[in-house]
């Protein structure tokens, strides 16, 4: 199982962040690993909200099937990941002085095909570069000029 935890201090307030991470399909903007979301269900936001992420990391692509587990607004949201990889994962955002820490954390189970518990650790620290640089481009966007209120 890879499990990867980072984290990111965003110069605005926890709700800043949140009006923008809540917008699902606006993660393609800031995930350079997610190429594409469609909706499976009615709802874009909130528990039970599902959709697949088109998603490619180098010459690998995969359909990531999710659905959100957990939603509290300017605090947590949740996902089950349900497709080929398997697994859970969480974004928090917690008060930090005057901004934000942006924690983002994953447990992912591999397929066999993709090696299983070996594909597992050698994914890890490519996975963890990529999200690292995410979370980089979503403090890039939120702390923009003229970003807040969109």
């Amino acid at each position: 199982m890879a499990r990867i935890r980072i984290s990111q201090v965003i110069d605005r307030t926890p709700s800043e962040v949140w009006n923008e991470m809540r917008h699902i399909e606006r993660h393609v903007n800031w995930m350079h690993d997610a190429v594409e979301i469609r909706f499976t269900s009615d709802s874009r936001e909130g528990i039970g909200t599902s959709f697949i992420c088109l998603t490619k990391v180098g010459p690998f692509k995969t359909q990531d099937v999710m659905t959100i587990t957990d939603w509290r607004e300017n605090e947590v949201m949740g996902v089950t990941h349900v497709g080929l990889v398997k697994g859970s994962g969480v974004f928090t955002i917690a008060r930090l002085g005057s901004g934000a820490l942006v924690s983002w954390q994953e447990s992912l189970i591999f397929p066999w095909w993709a090696l299983g518990s070996v594909g597992s650790v050698l994914a890890s620290p490519i996975l963890k570069h990529i999200w690292k640089g995410n979370l980089r481009n979503l403090k890039t966007i939120i702390e923009s000029p003229g970003s807040l209120g969109s």
